[in-house]
């Protein structure tokens, strides 16, 4: 099985600061279900690391993210796929946003090239994110005759409003630039290109400096009062996913995909 996760530990100030990398060596960094197995244990790995304060995730240069891997063999057998077994599949996107989300380090995400759905869904369930001035952001989803899911929508909602997220979210073709993504509350930092993971690793190495037991105990109740209700919200959001995925417009709008043509929707 192909390794695309790599992680290093004991960087930075006292060696507090670990790097997780996601590459897929292709330039494009979609998340295939074994990548995304992956960046789910990589998150975990770190549930008993007491010397880690702060964890960085970065793509590749020209990629944080495609988002879901549309080509993937393993993905597309969705299609054959019972609702119980599809609903079970289904359950690797949630899954891997909220071991991120959970973890008791900070994190921050460096963010070069395009960031596209799962990407999204990934880098917003992280503390920070810090893209690079010519990077962007899309949210696809809807444009594929799907909902935005894995939690994403609350979490998104938190970042930039309701407006924002309607408009991130619904206007599927819109692409974010850093400058919007920062205006809207979606990033932190806009770093210049190429410098994203250095500006990562800068901010890391100011809360490394902090003392680890206090941010740590910070980070779980901020998290809990703004995500109290999040389960609430979104508990319907894979059964959503799983419903617009058996859909003709769903069908159309991956066909269109693959076929780099304009989808035609009929709202079936």
């Amino acid at each position: 099985m192909a390794d695309f996760v790599k992680i290093e530990r004991g960087l930075g100030p006292d060696g507090r600061i670990a790097v997780v990398r996601f590459e897929r060596g292709d330039g494009i960094n979609a998340l295939s279900p074994e990548a995304m197995r992956q960046l789910t244990d990589a998150a975990r790995s770190f549930e008993d690391d007491g010397e880690t304060s702060v964890v960085v995730l970065t793509g590749g240069t020209r990629s944080f993210s495609a988002g879901f891997d549309l080509k993937d063999p393993e993905g597309r057998s969705r299609r054959t796929m019972d609702l119980g077994a599809l609903r079970r599949h289904l359950k690797l996107g949630p899954r891997l946003t909220r071991a991120w989300q959970d973890m008791e380090q900070i994190t921050i995400g460096a963010i070069e090239g395009f960031c596209v759905g799962g990407g999204v869904a990934l880098a917003v369930a992280l503390d920070f994110r810090v893209m690079a001035r010519d990077a962007h952001m899309r949210v696809p989803e809807i444009g594929l005759g799907m909902n935005m899911s894995w939690q994403s929508v609350p979490r998104m909602l938190h970042l930039m409003g309701a407006a924002r997220t309607k408009q991130a979210v619904i206007l599927a073709d819109q692409r974010i630039s850093a400058a919007e993504a920062y205006e809207w509350r979606l990033v932190e930092e806009v770093a210049d290109p190429g410098k994203a993971f250095d500006a990562a690793m800068a901010l890391a190495a100011k809360v490394a400096a902090q003392p680890p037991l206090s941010v740590a105990m910070t980070k779980l109740t901020v998290n809990r009062l703004a995500h109290a209700l999040d389960d609430l919200a979104s508990h319907m959001d894979l059964d959503q996913f799983a419903l617009a995925s058996m859909t003709e417009d769903h069908k159309e709008g991956v066909a269109a995909f693959l076929e780099r043509r304009t989808p035609k929707f009929r709202g079936k």
